[in-house]
C-alpha cells in the first residue's frame, strides 16, 4: 500500500490534535514528514513526536518538502488563500473547515484545482458520523415514509472569547460549528437544488462581533423541511436529531437513536368524510384508530481506543487516501461544499444586524 507523504499547516488544536494524532494512527497509509507553525515550541514538538521536519511558514516548508499532500489547518480565515496558493503551486490539499466564506472563493479553489490537476479536498469528517449514516439507512428503508421535516440541533451554553468570536477571523457559530449539520443537512434535502432560506442570527453570550445563535430554515417543493439550529444560550437542549415522516419518526444524538413506525399495509382502511363523524353510540366522535406501531433502537459501539470523532476523522482519511492512491472520486466534494456556503452566504445576507458588511 502507497505510504503518502503529509505536510501539515498548523500545530494548534486543529493541526495536532485532530491530523496529527491520526495520521500517526493511520501509519500504513500517511507518514508525516514536515510541518509549519510560526510558534517556535510547536515547531520543537513536532519534531520530537513525529520525527519530522519543522518550519516557520508554510511557503518554506512546500519549497523544501516533496508531498503528496498538505493538511491546510491554519486559521479559518486563511483557509481560502493558502489553499489557492497551494493548488497554484501543484500540492493536492485536505483543508480544514469552513473551506471558504463564500461561494465565489470556493469557485475560484475548484478552478485552481482543474488547473492543477490537483485534488481539493475538505474536511466534512461529520459525514462519517456512525449515527448520521445510520440516520440515511432508516431513511432510505422508507419505513419512515415520506420524510416531512428533519430537525438538527447543536445547542448549548456557553461563552467564549476567544479569536472565533470574530467576524474578521471568519468566527461564530455558523462557519466555526456549521459547516457539519448543514452538510449533513443538505444530503438530506439534496444537493441538486439550492434551497429556499430563512435565517436567524443573533449575539447572546459571545464576547466578539460574531453570532453565536443561529437559526436556519430549509424549504423546497417536494424536499424535507429542515430546520437547524445552533445556539450557545440553550441550557435545555433538544435532541441532536429528530426526523417527522408520514409513517413514523426517529429522534436521537451521535450515541443513540431510536425511531417508531407503522406500516402502510396494516392500518385500517380510510375515506374521507366530508360530514360530521359519529361513535358506535351515534355520539359525534373525532378521528380516532389504532395502529400497530414498530420501534427499534440503534446505540453506537465504540471502537477500543479511538473516539467517535476519531472513527470520523479516519474514515474521511480512507476516503481520501483511496482517492489519491487510486483515483477514485471524492466522496465529499468542493462542489457540495460550495452550496454550503451559498446557504451561509444567504444567512448573512438576511441578518445585516449581525452582519453589516455583508
Amino acid at each position: 500500500m502507497s505510504i503518502l507523504k503529509v505536510g501539515i499547516i498548523g500545530q494548534g488544536r486543529s493541526g495536532r490534535n485532530i491530523h496529527g494524532n491520526q495520521l500517526i494512527r493511520m501509519s500504513d497509509k500517511f507518514k508525516i514528514t514536515a510541518v509549519a507553525d510560526g510558534m517556535e515550541d510547536r515547531r520543537i514538538r513536532a519534531e520530537k513526536e513525529y520525527g519530522c521536519k519543522a518550519y516557520a511558514s508554510y511557503e518554506e516548508m512546500v519549497a523544501n518538502e516533496d508531498l503528496d499532500l498538505v493538511v491546510n489547518a491554519s486559521p479559518s480565515d486563511l483557509h481560502y488563500p493558502i489553499s489557492l496558493d497551494l493548488l497554484q503551486k501543484g500540492f493536492n490539499v485536505l483543508c480544514e473547515k469552513p473551506l471558504a466564506k463564500t461561494p465565489e472563493e470556493v469557485d475560484n479553489l475548484i478552478a485552481a484545482s482543474k488547473a492543477s490537476g490537483k485534488v481539493l479536498a475538505v474536511f466534512q469528517q461529520s459525514r462519517y458520523m456512525p449515527a448520521f449514516l445510520k440516520m440515511r439507512e432508516i431513511i432510505d428503508s422508507g419505513v419512515l415514509g415520506r420524510i416531512v421535516q428533519v430537525d438538527f440541533t447543536n445547542n448549548g451554553f456557553a461563552r467564549r472569547w476567544d479569536w472565533q468570536t470574530l467576524q474578521e477571523n471568519n468566527g461564530g457559530n455558523l462557519l466555526n460549528t456549521g459547516p457539519h449539520p448543514v452538510d449533513q443537512a443538505l444530503q438530506l434535502f439534496g444537493t441538486d437544488i439550492m434551497p429556499q432560506i430563512t435565517c436567524i442570527m443573533d449575539r447572546a453570550n459571545t464576547f466578539g462581533d460574531a453570532e453565536d445563535y443561529v437559526k436556519i430554515i430549509m424549504r423546497g417543493q417536494g424536499r424535507p423541511t429542515i430546520d437547524l439550529e445552533i445556539s450557545s444560550c440553550s441550557t435545555y437542549p433538544r435532541p441532536q436529531f429528530t426526523i417527522q415522516g408520514t409513517n413514523g419518526g426517529l429522534t436521537g444524538n451521535t450515541q443513540k437513536l431510536q425511531w417508531k413506525y407503522f406500516k402502510s399495509e396494516e392500518a385500517p382502511h380510510q375515506e374521507l368524510t366530508r360530514g360530521p363523524l359519529f361513535n358506535a353510540n351515534g355520539d359525534p366522535a373525532y378521528c380516532s384508530e389504532t395502529l400497530t406501531w414498530y420501534e427499534d433502537s440503534w446505540q453506537y459501539a465504540a471502537v477500543e481506543g479511538l473516539s467517535m470523532f476519531d472513527n470520523n476523522t479516519a474514515s474521511l482519511y480512507s476516503m481520501l487516501h483511496n482517492s489519491l492512491t487510486t483515483g477514485a472520486e471524492l466522496e465529499i466534494t468542493p462542489e457540495q461544499v460550495r452550496q454550503q456556503m451559498a446557504v451561509m452566504a444567504e444567512c448573512r445576507r438576511q441578518n445585516p444586524h449581525v452582519y453589516a458588511n455583508g
